[in-house]
């Protein structure tokens, strides 16, 4: 993956489709793809559902057709990022992105940011939204997760999953390959606009570092494993960047072993976010996927 040698701030207004400044996400560099929908700060189509513990769950509903769920990754993740999927899912399906608790317009909320209490979030999310239905989802890292354990503790509600970069994940491991988690002021530090956007968006700007902290001590006693995975009785595309560092090939391999469902594509040369290196290897797998959401 090439390093990041520049960040790009756009603030361009796209008055022809009537948004605001589409907001950039964390890394973004010069040649990534850029939506002129503002995901994750669109008011003209944002709603608030509350979950079980009184959180606000901030979400965003587009286009028409079979309910399709996509949830970005986790820390430095926000709708933007899955912005070239949802200009493309949303020509034939209802899309629900969704900004998981503590991103984005989010709550914090009371509850511990577990995959199972996130599934439960995204549940109030489908509530509110009246979708009985059963959903498709697209998740990325956290997301991902999100998506796989809802599969699990909501079987009757999932028509398939496509999870990029997730897989097992063994308590105590750390993302990144890396010996110790690294500090939000680490992580503001590179990319500071990032963080300065989505401070304004932030319903509790103040708890943001506290938050971060939260969180990956949630991640350190984090276990995705069989007790998930045999679960799901859905189909499951899991998609993994050969060179992930965050989900490690093996992991995904593993995985993939434990689905009663599961299809697994490998995207050579390619990191964690494998779809912001190359989307259209990932599209070219995923798109015939979405099938077995159209046969539901």
């Amino acid at each position: 993956m090439k390093k990041i040698t520049a960040l790009l701030f756009l603030t361009t207004l796209y008055s022809t489709f009537g948004y605001a400044t589409p907001l950039r996400y964390f890394g973004q560099t010069a040649e990534n793809y850029q939506s002129q929908t503002p995901y994750g700060n669109n008011e003209q189509v944002g709603h608030y559902a509350t979950a079980d513990d009184g959180a606000k769950i901030y979400y965003e509903i587009y286009g028409k057709g079979s309910p399709f769920v996509v949830l970005h990754g986790g820390l430095v993740g926000s709708p933007a990022e899955m912005g070239e999927f949802m200009d493309k899912l949303r020509a034939d399906y209802q899309v629900i992105s969704i900004s998981t608790r503590g991103h984005g317009k989010s709550q914090v909320g009371q509850a511990v940011p577990t995959y199972a209490q996130k599934a439960a979030d995204l549940q109030a999310v489908l509530k509110a939204a009246q979708i009985t239905q059963k959903v498709g989802l697209l998740g990325f890292s956290d997301g991902g997760y999100t998506a796989l354990t809802f599969a699990a503790q909501y079987p009757n509600q999932t028509a398939m999953v496509i999870a990029i970069g997730a897989g097992e994940w063994k308590k105590g491991f750390i993302q990144g390959g890396m010996k110790k988690r690294a500090k939000f002021a680490q992580v503001e530090a590179m990319d500071s606009a990032y963080w300065q956007a989505q401070q304004k968006l932030r319903p509790e700007p103040q708890k943001t570092a506290q938050w971060f902290t939260q969180a990956n001590q949630n991640y350190d006693n984090t276990v995705v494993s069989q007790e998930t995975f045999g679960k799901i009785q859905a189909p499951v595309l899991l998609v993994v960047g050969e060179d992930d560092t965050n989900a490690p090939l093996d992991s995904v391999l593993a995985a993939y072993k434990m689905l009663p469902q599961g299809d697994l594509a490998v995207i050579p040369n390619t990191p964690h976010a494998t779809f912001i290196a190359n989307f259209p290897a990932v599209w070219a797998v995923v798109k015939p996927y979405l099938t077995r959401l159209d046969k539901q």
